[in-house]
């Protein structure tokens, strides 16, 4: 496999309906964990937020986390840059109340204060500079609204696990789907916050459920339905969690 200097995200607007179908491919990992991330995401929003939160979601992709919290009642706005992920977004948008719209991460189209939450869910590990965007997340966040986020360690288990072996083993993964040069030791992930006004206030990793993997995905290349993730101590692979912005 090929490899560039450049992440790879042109492969996003090709996905159409493989959002929610395809086993053939990663992304079927990524709706594997979002049903771990959710729970834990929405009984934050539910502890530290109100019952009319504004929620921006960020790089919301095929809309997995605007539309499970717009069915929860809150007011979501799903943004990314790639219009045909906005379109599967909004066909599987069964309240047809998320706002969908294209927009640049690192110069929103929104004033200041402007949301109870932002989320953004393996995302950072996208782009090139995530101290920048987190910068703007915090702009457009009310004084003790909250950023959640989901991203990857940066270490040679994380490169083995979430890139190595997914390339080797998983049929139709894109060519740089993934980086190490990008993902974020939290540590680092820690001091963009800080330097932008926000206080980390919770991580917690996230890893395979090993019991839930079907071995035959060696052979065959497909992720198994029941492949499950858990919650762990470790971050070693990959974390999740909320950070708050103080108020001036």
């Amino acid at each position: 496999m090929e490899k560039t200097n450049q992440i790879n995200n042109t492969f996003y607007d090709h996905y159409g309906d493989r959002w929610y179908h395809a086993y053939d491919d990663p992304v079927a990992l990524l709706r594997a964990e979002n049903e771990i991330k959710f729970p834990w995401i929405l009984e934050k929003i539910n502890s530290l937020s109100h019952p009319c939160a504004k929620i921006l979601d960020v790089g919301c992709g095929g809309g997995f986390l605007s539309n499970e919290l717009a069915k929860n009642g809150y007011f979501v706005t799903g943004i990314d840059l790639s219009s045909q992920s906005l379109n599967v977004a909004k066909k599987y948008d069964v309240t047809r109340s998320v706002h969908y719209e294209v927009a640049d991460a690192f110069h929103l189209p929104y004033a200041d204060n402007s949301f109870d939450v932002i989320t953004a869910m393996d995302f950072l590990e996208h782009i090139e500079d995530p101290e920048l965007v987190i910068m703007e997340f915090s702009r457009v966040l009310k004084n003790g609204g909250i950023f959640f986020f989901h991203t990857f360690n940066r270490n040679p288990i994380s490169h083995l696990f979430a890139i190595k072996f997914v390339e080797w083993f998983i049929k139709n993964t894109p060519k740089d789907m993934h980086m190490i040069k990008y993902f974020i030791k939290p540590k680092e992930l820690e001091i963009y916050c800080s330097r932008s006004g926000l206080k980390v206030m919770s991580m917690i990793g996230i890893r395979p459920l090993l019991k839930s993997i079907d071995w035959e995905m060696i052979k065959t290349g497909i992720v198994s339905k029941k492949m499950k993730f858990t919650l762990t101590t470790s971050k070693i692979i990959s974390y999740m969690g909320l950070a708050v912005k103080r108020g001036e």
